[in-house]
């Protein structure tokens, strides 16, 4: 079969064909973000349900250690840029800011909102603001 093949272009397009670009970015970034999302509301119903049967978290030191804020950033960064890239769709959805360079700002924009919220909510979190 792929002796028949003829054609000088590839069969399938791959890093080396594409060029990166922030919606391409911010669309990986998507799908990570839903699979830390679905890995720390496991771990939440996880420790409420242990909360609920023993009276007191697991692990508890580690939770409100610095460890824990990073784990705490990741997860609400995770959280708000899944949300903003919720809301993209929802806006794609209307025709709107289909537009490559409009589509780029947005995927610049979303990235940058969701880390500064993070880290803010982080830090009021953690009883640093």
């Amino acid at each position: 079969m792929a002796s028949e093949w003829n054609d000088k272009r590839p069969m399938s397009p791959h890093l080396q064909i594409w060029r990166w670009h922030p919606a391409m970015a911010s669309s990986i970034l998507h799908r990570a973000s839903a699979i830390i999302c679905y890995i720390g509301l496991i771990k939440v119903a996880i420790g409420i349900a242990l909360l609920t049967f023993k009276g007191k978290l697991p692990l508890e030191g580690l939770i409100f250690s610095p460890l824990g804020a990073i784990g705490l950033f990741v997860f609400l960064w995770a959280f708000i840029f899944m949300a903003m890239a919720q809301l993209r769709h929802a806006i794609w959805d209307k025709g709107a800011m289909l537009k490559p360079e409009l589509n780029n700002a947005l995927s610049y924009v979303m990235i940058a909102v969701s880390v500064i919220a993070a880290a803010i909510l982080t830090l009021i979190a953690s009883g640093v603001l």
